[in-house]
């Protein structure tokens, strides 16, 4: 089995220094830590005291440890710069347990770790500083957040998202939802290792992806579909030349020749919108052997069916819903709702001859996120786009320390394209299927 390519020099000392930052915000939170803004955002006179007694406690703490830098003033520079951004959040945000930070007014912030959300110690000391964070943060990525536009949807240089609700929309105080961003690039092996799939699913999608097949990774909010997507074009070849199509931009992928699309929200004028389906247009004008959408929620759908449907073959999109049959459902209706005049059982045949496999993910109780079920779209029977289960997890309840216990299986069926992969020089082994 493929390995995923590793991580490259720059994510690796990114994590190392993200790290850093963690241990000097929690070594100086009684003193510092996320307490640079109180209130409303401090003017010159009282900033410029604070900061120098900040860095010359983070100097003290690098000095202190035998930390050395190369360039130890920027990042010096750079860890003020995020503690007065984002105040008492700062150290969550350089947190790499941390995958979702959630705050729902000023006293209750919240966080993600291993798929299970908890409540911390942290707040904000009122309303005027969580809301002062929330448009300190939007004027940095060159967006306005005031109560004439009490919401804001962004994304953080680093490729977290970012999104804000002011009072009174949000009735118990402000919230302000950010999802990090991972530094790491999961493996194949640990994605396995850690119960995600099987080997031989994961063996299967392999060469599916390599084989050209058209897939689509679907499930519920936070069942790691995005995770799973980057996994899936890790398997593509180097020299494929590969557009990637996404609201907000999350797919980090190791390959040399990707083109990056990203959509883009009207400004305070309501002008300049740019949408995902525009994207998908422009971008069969670029000569791409692969498309990859974030996620297909809207008119898009229509252009990645006929994309699919002439010649782009091997591309690859997620999808919100529950249940495979659910996803043909939703697409059905993306399409029919996008204004087309096309007859439902046109659509149903065009979504049958381009999608070949539906990737099902989901988060269990216990946090683990694993692949429920991966089903081949086998074409039409009269007025139905039929399905065959290839492989599923069976839950079996709980184990002693309370994680979800099951088993991967096979169903034995062996999918339809089976001869397709082999004439595309690809060699499923038989008894994967088994």
């Amino acid at each position: 089995m493929a390995t995923t390519r590793g991580a490259s020099g720059i994510d690796k000392r990114a994590r190392v220094l993200n790290q850093l930052r963690h241990q000097i915000l929690t070594a100086l939170s009684d003193g510092h830590g996320g307490t640079a803004f109180l209130g409303e955002p401090l003017d010159e006179a009282r900033r410029d005291p604070w900061r120098k007694d900040f860095e010359q406690s983070v100097r003290g703490f690098l000095r202190e440890n035998g930390v050395q830098l190369k360039s130890e003033d920027a990042f010096v520079e750079d860890l003020a710069a995020r503690v007065e951004l984002s105040g008492p959040i700062a150290d969550l945000l350089v947190d790499e347990t941390v995958s979702e930070v959630m705050v729902v007014g000023p006293e209750k912030v919240y966080v993600e770790r291993e798929g299970k959300i908890e409540r911390t110690d942290r707040r904000f000391r009122n309303e005027d500083e969580l809301r002062g964070v929330i448009q300190r943060v939007a004027a940095a990525l060159g967006r306005r957040v005031d109560d004439g536009a009490p919401m804001v949807d962004a994304r953080l240089p680093d490729g977290s998202r970012v999104n804000g609700v002011l009072q009174p929309i949000s009735v118990d105080g402000s919230m302000l939802t950010i999802r990090k961003f991972s530094l790491d690039i999961r493996s194949v092996e640990s994605f396995v290792e850690r119960g995600s799939a099987s080997p031989n699913m994961m063996k299967l999608l392999e060469i599916a992806v390599r084989g050209r097949l058209n897939a689509v990774v679907v499930g519920g909010t936070g069942t790691g579909k995005t995770t799973l997507l980057n996994l899936l074009a890790s398997f593509i070849p180097a020299e494929e030349r590969i557009i990637t199509i996404e609201d907000t931009a999350e797919l980090r992928l190791a390959q040399e020749h990707v083109g990056r699309l990203e959509a883009r929200h009207p400004d305070t004028r309501g002008e300049g919108r740019v949408t995902i389906a525009e994207l998908f247009r422009n971008s069969l004008r670029m000569r791409p052997d692969r498309i990859l959408v974030g996620e297909c929620r809207g008119e898009e759908a229509f252009f990645m069916l006929q994309a699919m449907n002439t010649g782009h073959d091997g591309s690859l999109t997620t999808l919100h819903a529950n249940s495979p049959r659910d996803a043909l459902d939703r697409i059905e209706n993306m399409v029919l709702m996008a204004g087309y005049a096309l007859p439902a059982n046109v659509v149903r045949k065009q979504v049958a001859s381009a999608i070949d496999l539906l990737v099902q993910v989901r988060r269990y109780a216990d946090g683990s996120r694993k692949i429920e079920s991966i089903t081949e779209v086998t074409g039409t029977q009269g007025e139905t786009v039929s399905l065959a289960e290839i492989f599923k997890f069976e839950e079996q309840g709980r184990g002693k320390d309370g994680k979800v216990a099951g088993r991967f299986v096979s169903s034995g069926f062996v999918p339809k394209f089976y001869e397709e992969l082999r004439g595309r020089g690809q060699n499923p082994p038989m008894n994967i299927f088994q």
